[in-house]
């Protein structure tokens, strides 16, 4: 099925079909009528016709001599002026029964090549891929947005998205990036371009591998300030909701106000001590078969942690503990240590316990840093509590206070940030709900933040047990939205309310009785009927990627991208591989080993420092 792209409307102010003709035919009458007169009077006068105003130079010479010949000659140009005017009159009679008005249901129409760079699309050398466009000459064009507006994805798995749009941005944008990375392909193949070619610090972090970067969630808690309480909470908050549905039972919200105190506790007293507070050291703490409960509790209570006195929010925490009858403080306990299992796998409390980089290096390292979120399918599930710190982290850290400069032209926001951060995150919604991420969409870009969200459908997205719900506002804060071919018809029907409606023009003709020596009698009458730009069943049916026996894609398929305030535009699916340009730095190879942006000195060097 190929969508007919001649649907609709073009867009522009219509001047009813042949009025200049006919304006320009009604003053030519009078030199017709000149003509037909001119060349009578030459027949009859035995002159030369070749100019048509001889009509009136011959009144003047022979008019008096010859009276009858110049009042045929002039009924002559009076019938041919009235006959023209007469034919005239019935043309645009004719256009005005029969015109119809082609806005009357709805005036959608797909994007021309001035709206694609009325909206920035066309043209561009930076910025991200979000399709493709093929002109009436069959030349494809890239359609590349470098505003600081956010994009949303609808593309069903084994669509394309990644060789079509994920890799290609990924092989051309030259700022920091945050990069989710189910099974490591993207740090595969972009990960070596970008450092050696883009001056990227890539990072891959794999809690569930060796042989990738470390993180350690407490490093970004900024103890000692106002915000350490509100960090902390969050962190627990993830910790205990790793699904993003909510505090919703007595025991979660009892053991993350628990945990709370136990994280702060930690923080103060092992960097007292001289050690880093972490997740895996908290959890040993409270499973650690020589650690007594009541004892620990009660050393909250007492421990000086700020100017030697307690910490209040920490001896609040214990307190309210030790206040709970002990079978109630024994659920609340059990309930926290189950969502610190996690923590317990050696390989990711390896990968928790340093950090070879800090969130704030993204947006203020010294050359720009590109971060991979790299987690195995086998593992996606297990670590996705750990994935939704980092992202939430990267949000509240990064975008946590704007500043205004007064310039000669008035105040105005303060670029406090080196490089600009594209947050990549494919399959987000598989994420659970992160309502930092819904909540900001509205005002990060401010700060330097862009994000390119995927998924799969609208139904994961507005899904009420693992998306937003069906009141998000998530495509309210998107500018663009594009979408490959969808499988499921609810996402169809998103598609075509976005495309808009248009009025097509239906032409009837009636024959009925005899007229003038049996001709038929005829009638026209013209219909406007109202009909989506793109059908729910035409959107089903748009052609996608041409694949061969191995499942591997062998020819682009269409797409549909919708900028806010343009009409939609009906483009075809880029391929890096078709590219001879994505494809070379598509080979380049990546790094053996991550980059590391905070290196630890080994105890030998130490002592020699």
């Amino acid at each position: 099925m190929k969508t007919d792209r001649t649907i609709g409307t073009r867009g522009v102010a219509r001047n009813p079909t042949g009025t200049l003709p006919l304006a320009l035919t009604v003053l030519a009458s009078p030199l017709a009528g000149m003509m037909v007169a001119t060349l009578y009077l030459a027949i009859r006068l035995h002159q030369s016709s070749c100019y048509p105003w001889n009509y009136l130079l011959w009144q003047h010479l022979w008019r008096a001599h010859y009276p009858n010949i110049f009042r045929v000659a002039d009924s002559l140009m009076l019938v041919v002026v009235s006959l023209v005017l007469f034919v005239c009159f019935l043309a645009k009679a004719s256009r005005q029964r029969l015109h119809a008005n082609e806005n009357l249901h709805g005036s959608a129409r797909w994007g021309s090549e001035a709206d694609l760079k009325k909206a920035g699309l066309l043209g561009n050398q930076e910025g991200v891929y979000v399709g493709a466009w093929e002109d009436r000459r069959g030349q494809l064009h890239y359609l590349r947005h470098n505003g600081p507006e956010h994009i949303l994805t609808y593309a069903p798995t084994r669509s394309g998205k990644g060789v079509g749009l994920v890799i290609p941005t990924l092989l051309s944008w030259r700022h920091s990036a945050v990069i989710t990375d189910l099974k490591g392909e993207l740090w595969a193949l972009t990960a070596g371009w970008r450092r050696q070619h883009a001056h990227n610090q890539v990072i891959r972090f794999e809690p569930a591998s060796l042989t990738g970067a470390a993180w350690n969630p407490l490093d970004e808690i900024r103890a000692g300030t106002e915000n350490e309480v509100g960090d902390v909470q969050n962190l627990a908050t993830l910790i205990i909701d790793p699904d993003g549905k909510g505090l919703e039972t007595h025991w979660q919200k009892t053991s993350q106000a628990l945990l709370v105190g136990f994280i702060l506790h930690g923080i103060y007293k092992l960097r007292h001590e001289g050690r880093e507070a972490t997740l895996p050291g908290i959890d040993s703490m409270l499973v650690d078969a020589d650690t007594n409960i009541a004892n620990l509790l009660i050393e909250m209570m007492q421990y000086p942690h700020c100017n030697g006195t307690p910490h209040p929010v920490i001896a609040a925490s214990s307190r309210d503990m030790t206040d709970r009858p002990p079978e109630e403080a024994g659920s609340v306990l059990s309930t926290l240590k189950s969502y610190l299992a996690l923590y317990r796998d050696p390989v990711v409390a390896k990968n928790v316990s340093r950090s070879d980089f800090r969130i704030k290096d993204l947006m203020n390292h010294r050359h720009p840093v590109s971060l991979y979120i790299v987690t195995q399918p086998n593992d996606k599930a297990r670590l996705q509590p750990l994935v939704r710190i980092l992202l939430n982290m990267v949000v509240r850290l990064l975008a946590d206070k704007m500043e205004f400069e007064q310039t000669a032209e008035g105040v105005r926001t303060k670029k406090t940030y080196r490089h600009r951060l594209l947050c990549m995150i494919d399959e987000f919604p598989s994420l659970g709900r992160l309502d930092i991420l819904q909540e900001s969409l509205a005002f990060v870009a401010g700060y330097g933040l862009k994000f390119y969200l995927i998924c799969q459908d609208i139904n994961q997205l507005k899904s009420r047990e693992r998306g937003y719900g069906p009141d998000e506002t998530i495509t309210s804060n998107c500018h663009i939205q594009n979408a490959y071919p969808p499988n499921r018809v609810e996402t169809a029907e998103h598609l075509s309310k976005l495309t808009g409606l248009t009025t097509i023009v239906k032409k009837q003709l009636t024959l009925s009785g005899r007229r003038f020596g049996g001709l038929e009698q005829r009638s026209e009458t013209l219909q406007e009927v109202q009909r989506p730009l793109l059908t729910v069943d035409e959107c089903l049916r748009m052609p996608g990627p041409e694949k061969n026996a191995a499942g591997d894609i062998t020819k682009a398929g269409d797409m549909v991208i919708y900028v806010a305030g343009f009409p939609a535009i009906y483009g075809k699916q880029p391929l890096y591989f078709k590219d001879p340009v994505f494809a070379a730095r598509a080979a380049i190879a990546a790094p053996a080993v991550s980059d590391v942006l905070h290196p630890r000195l080994s105890p030998e060097e130490e002592i020699r420092l």
